[in-house]
């Protein structure tokens, strides 16, 4: 059973926890998983700041990190015979990478930093340890990322930018 034990927090999180809670563009992750759970997968993420241009996610790459973003904002654009092509602008609150992360396939479209940004990395090493020691929490995230794909296809025009 997942205890939450408040003292024992990672209160560098709560930055994520307030862009997820306020977030209006996706609202799914603070619907799947509340600020305890947060707490718990905070100790499996990895911060990250990045200054804008920064290449975050190469189309093709082979990669299977998940980005949530604390702050800032991402570009995601796709390479096609007529050039790049930008499919969505991403705001605090939301994660990147969901695609390569549940389908082990390469990247199907690149993500830039279009500003300054504060993002946490989960690897899937890390999400497999999270699993095993808080599988609750663990399913709940896996739900609230199946819900952002489903979303995300459901908007023909955010279709392609599931990363």
């Amino acid at each position: 059973m997942d205890t939450f034990n408040p003292l024992a927090q990672n209160t560098a999180v709560n930055g994520l926890i307030t862009a997820i809670a306020h977030n209006r563009e996706d609202g799914v992750l603070a619907r799947h998983l509340g600020a305890q759970s947060w707490y718990i997968v905070a100790d499996y993420l990895h911060p990250h700041a990045y200054e804008r241009g920064h290449l975050l996610i190469a189309q093709g790459a082979a990669d299977r990190n998940l980005y949530f973003l604390e702050s800032g904002t991402l570009k995601v654009d796709v390479r096609t015979d007529q050039g790049p092509l930008q499919l969505a602008i991403l705001g605090p609150g939301t994660v990147v990478g969901e695609g390569s992360f549940f389908s082990h396939l390469p990247r199907n479209a690149s993500v830039v930093a279009y500003s300054n940004c504060k993002l946490w990395e989960l690897n899937p090493a890390d999400f497999d340890t999270l699993g095993k020691k808080h599988p609750t929490v663990a399913l709940a995230l896996s739900m609230a990322l199946g819900a952002i794909v489903a979303t995300r296809l459901a908007d023909v025009s955010r279709r392609i930018a599931i990363t």
